[in-house]
């Protein structure tokens, strides 16, 4: 059973990604994105996607990463893991709705973030998204650079005894 800690920090990066989905959602709809729809509003943890969403007559479905800009020793997060077989349940996605697979990573700062945005294709078969390489622009576009959020981030920030996102 976990104890008081273990659960708190599970609690802090299900929030942080419960914030990166809104944020990824306002990040498509200033994108000019149309029809976004959270799909874990039609079935939680749905394979691969969070998002599914529409642009010049082109069908996306988005897994988003939401973490912490900076790890607790304070240097840049530089890979956000895709998850187990993602590439495998994103064709099995990119099939029921007929889209392309992206990905969204978001980083979180203590009063600012940025949002990156790219294919799945494009990782060739990576299991995480080099966020160095998005800061460079050689993966993906910048959707949002380092924009100011308005919360106390307190809470999402990794924290000495804890994981690291």
């Amino acid at each position: 059973m976990p104890n008081e800690t273990e659960k708190k920090e599970a609690l802090r990066k299900k929030s942080l990604g419960e914030l990166g989905e809104l944020f990824g959602i306002k990040a498509l709809v200033d994108s000019h994105f149309e029809r976004v729809v959270n799909l874990n509003d039609r079935k939680m943890n749905y394979p691969f996607a969070d998002i599914y969403a529409e642009k010049d007559n082109k069908k996306y479905i988005v897994s988003i990463k939401a973490r912490n800009k900076f790890q607790k020793n304070h240097t840049l997060n530089a890979h956000y893991n895709l998850g187990s077989n993602a590439y495998s349940k994103a064709s099995l996605a990119e099939a029921e709705y007929g889209a392309e697979a992206h990905w969204m990573a978001i980083q979180f700062d203590v009063k600012t973030y940025s949002v990156y945005f790219g294919s799945l294709a494009e990782l060739n078969h990576r299991k995480a998204i080099p966020l160095r390489e998005c800061e460079q622009g050689k993966i993906g576009s910048c959707l949002v650079k380092d924009k100011r959020h308005y919360f106390d981030f307190s809470f999402f920030e990794n924290k000495k005894s804890g994981n690291v996102t």
